[in-house]
């Protein structure tokens, strides 16, 4: 059985106090409960304080370019997708840049899981407005404050039929681990929206805005109800759900893939003589 000792990893170089530091011990409480060992999952990361998150383990791992975890995630799960393969991102990183790579994971339901820093704002660039930022915010990039309205991750992912989105909150480790160990259970891509206060550069959403603000979204809740499930995620501003949004069991894309359905493209056979033919067609 593995134990947290297997996951350490470098030194953090988080600011004192970011949320980042609860996610990561609470990803490797996860992790441990799981009973996963650091040689069966990678980590993807991009570009951004959240984007540091596998250095800071034990792990396979990727860096990605900014916005691109996604695709690299991809390949990899095409690859070999008896790999458990997660990405992190920050909102910037993943919403921003990466919007339109979003789109298209959650469309084709390949099965990787997302844990999205959300701090709302650009905490590895000094603090600009990120896509998540709330209306009238001042930053030092936005004086008049942010003028374009707040994307809603949760809405967005109800709204393209997401198979699995959450939203968790980093001041509540025993929330978000059992998110994270549901992320990671479900068949299918999963999205996981935490709620991670940036102590520099955010002095508005921070611990103790959220502590006023979410709540556990009641037991009888049905998050395979797309209808409520859209209106659960729009809620915004005075009460914040944390939980599971919705779900849904479509069939992930690599079980819908002729070639790798049965069988991982990395243990299939390799025949040299058929790429030798094939080059000749170039001399």
């Amino acid at each position: 059985m593995p134990s947290l000792d297997d996951y350490k990893g470098q030194m953090p170089a988080w600011c004192p106090g970011c949320g980042n530091f609860p996610i990561l011990k609470t990803f490797k409480d996860a992790v441990v409960e799981l009973g996963l060992e650091p040689h069966q999952f990678t980590i993807v990361s991009g570009i951004g304080q959240a984007g540091k998150f596998p250095h800071y383990l034990k792990c396979n791992t990727f860096n990605g370019l900014h916005g691109r975890t996604l695709p690299v995630s991809t390949g990899i799960r095409l690859a070999n997708h008896d790999m458990i393969v997660i990405a992190v991102a920050g909102d910037g990183d993943c919403y921003g840049e990466g919007g339109n790579h979003l789109l298209h994971a959650i469309r084709r339901n390949i099965n990787i899981k997302l844990f999205v820093h959300d701090n709302q704002v650009y905490g590895l660039t000094k603090g600009q407005a990120s896509p998540t930022s709330m209306e009238e915010m001042k930053t030092k990039v936005q004086p008049f404050g942010v003028l374009s309205e707040q994307l809603n991750p949760m809405a967005l992912a109800v709204a393209l039929d997401c198979s699995f989105a959450a939203r968790s909150f980093a001041g509540d480790i025993s929330h978000l681990k059992e998110m994270i160990k549901e992320s990671i259970k479900h068949k299918g891509f999963s999205l996981v929206d935490i709620l991670q206060p940036c102590v520099v550069f955010n002095k508005i959403n921070t611990y103790e805005w959220y502590k006023k603000r979410v709540y556990h979204i009641e037991a009888g809740y049905d998050p395979t109800n797309r209808i409520e499930a859209f209106k659960k995620a729009l809620e915004w501003g005075d009460k914040i759900p944390i939980g599971v949004i919705y779900r849904n069991n479509r069939p992930a894309f690599e079980e819908r893939m002729p070639i790798i359905k049965d069988k991982p493209l990395i243990k299939q056979g390799f025949d040299m003589s058929k790429i030798e033919a094939a080059l000749k067609g170039f001399y």
